[in-house]
């Protein structure tokens, strides 16, 4: 079991560097950020001071090794912009991030499991018809329609809930559910393909026969079996919105990490992008490895066959 999570902690390590790496060579070929942070009317010899204050003027290989050197100590640099360190205005906007996308997995699991659970035991009755009509809704409507539609029926016509803003709890619920609605019907599916499957293993028959009721059956015998794909999926799931969620962040204009590298990407704020890809990669890998160890757990023959 040692070896197996030192081996994912390695693999982790190893992907954040090819990440960040790929993306300092591709930022860098995006263009001259003096280009855009000079004014027209600058001469040539404060652009070349500017240059230099930025560190833009050593060659790239040095740049990649204070790069590299600045990632492990969580140090990259001021923004060109504000002037204020560039991990730091990454990490103020992590919060705003994580309760909006810890909220919209929550609700995806509420609904979500005990959906699919709900249509897996009662196959080709209404309710799964209706279930299954809902999760092919909910996988194809784009997320940016499903939230201006929830901002023009709870926030215009009926004032329930803000349109915009990180103010309270009630601010995230709208774009909570707009990025919720599709994982909602990604987890019902999940959830009852996987319990179909288990319903008819012998073990499940076993139990039956010993005179458990379905209950018993399902909930703590097959569930556990069911929900193992579930666990890949939902960490990806996290991963994905943590990184992802820049459209809805921008319809409800909330202050999140995405809606600020967007901008910051636009104006080629480099040390911004660079934060922000490097807090995304340490998240996507400690993600990956949570989801590792917990098969791991789930599973022992995944870590002894490791």
């Amino acid at each position: 079991m040692a070896w197996f999570v030192l081996k994912r902690v390695l693999q982790a390590v190893f992907a954040v560097w090819v990440v960040v790496t790929l993306v300092f060579v591709l930022i860098h070929a995006t263009g001259d950020p003096i280009s855009v942070l000079a004014p027209d009317q600058m001469s040539a010899h404060d652009r070349e001071i500017l240059r230099t204050q930025l560190g833009l003027d050593r060659s790239l290989p040095v740049q990649y090794v204070t790069y590299l050197w600045g990632v492990a100590r969580g140090d990259l640099g001021v923004s060109y912009y504000s002037g204020q360190p560039a991990m730091r205005l990454i990490l103020e906007r992590v919060p705003v991030t994580l309760e909006l996308v810890g909220l919209a997995i929550l609700i995806a699991l509420v609904f979500g499991v005990p959906f699919g659970i709900w249509s897996a035991i009662r196959p080709a009755s209404v309710v799964d018809r209706i279930l299954r009509a809902v999760s092919v809704l909910g996988a194809s409507i784009p997320t940016f329609f499903l939230g201006i539609l929830l901002i023009f029926a709870f926030s215009v016509q009926f004032n329930l809930l803000p349109a915009s803003g990180a103010g309270s709890l009630s601010h995230f619920i709208l774009p909570a559910f707009t990025l919720a609605f599709f994982r909602i019907a990604l987890f019902t599916r999940l959830v009852r393909s996987g319990l179909l499957e288990t319903l008819s293993q012998n073990y499940v028959r076993t139990a039956r026969a010993q005179g458990m009721s379905e209950t018993t059956v399902v909930l703590k015998h097959a569930l556990r079996t069911a929900l193992l794909p579930l666990i890949t999926v939902f960490g990806l799931q996290f991963a994905q919105l943590f990184a992802g969620a820049v459209i809805t962040e921008t319809i409800f204009a909330l202050p999140g990490m995405n809606r600020l590298a967007l901008t910051s990407l636009y104006r080629l704020d480099f040390p911004v992008v660079l934060s922000y890809i490097v807090v995304v990669s340490v998240m996507f890998a400690v993600i990956n490895l949570i989801t590792d160890l917990l098969y791991g757990v789930i599973d022992p023959r995944v870590s002894n066959a490791a």
